[in-house]
């Protein structure tokens, strides 16, 4: 059984964000050996290239989570592509790494409009939703809820399963020793998005996950 652990990197609009986070993350799939995908949003890799560097070299998959992280659906085709491209450009110079073909939009509300996928598959791009949403942005969630709520989501949702957290809440790095161990107990490969068969084409590439999930990130959510 395959699974992907994706990581959104992006600016939150919330107070309890401590700056360490990410770099915990990091230092916990070091430690396990696990390689995960990341979405990285352009503006935070200008404002984290250490952090973005870093990702890269620890062999992680990068993708690209718009620049700006506004709703695409709101761009007009100019306005997308230039935020699209923009994305890329920062990526690309801090990184070294093309994040082409992932890309997830903010809040993952364009996974079923016709005229965002088509602008991001013209400029290279698959959007990619997921299939297990953990809400560790919700400060009264524990590590514990979490955790249970990541392998639960799996374990129900098979083989290529795609979890969706983020890199800003303090519990993620608490409860992902614990999502590792038992995914990796319970028989999963944890993979990058590159191994996962499922997103060959690009309908595949819009998880069932990916648009009525995502609202319930609440208005406080970037």
């Amino acid at each position: 059984m395959k699974v992907a652990l994706t990581f959104d990197a992006e600016h939150p609009d919330r107070p309890h964000c401590p700056p360490w986070v990410a770099g915990r993350i990091l230092a916990v799939l070091r430690r396990s050996e696990v390689r995960a995908s990341f979405f990285l949003q352009g503006r935070w890799v200008e404002a984290y290239p250490h952090l973005a560097r870093d990702i890269a070299l620890d062999g992680h998959r990068i993708g690209s989570h718009s620049f700006y992280h506004v709703r695409m659906g709101l761009l007009s085709d100019d306005g997308l592509t230039a935020d699209v491209l923009r994305a890329a450009e920062v990526i690309g110079t801090v990184t070294g790494m093309d994040p082409r073909p992932w890309f997830r939009c903010p809040w993952g509300d364009c996974a079923h409009d016709p005229r965002v996928l088509k602008a991001l598959e013209m400029l290279g791009y698959l959007h990619v939703g997921w299939d297990v949403e953990l809400d560790e942005w919700d400060v009264a969630r524990t590590p514990g809820e979490i955790e249970d709520a990541a392998v639960n989501g799996v374990l129900a949702s098979g083989d290529g399963a795609i979890v969706l957290l983020h890199t800003w809440p303090a519990s993620v790095p608490a409860a992902l020793p614990g999502i590792i161990d038992r995914l990796q107990a319970a028989g999963a490969d944890l993979v990058t998005l590159d191994d996962l068969s499922r997103l060959a084409g690009p309908a595949a590439a819009v998880t069932t996950g990916g648009t009525g999930t995502a609202e319930r990130k609440g208005p406080g959510h970037r």
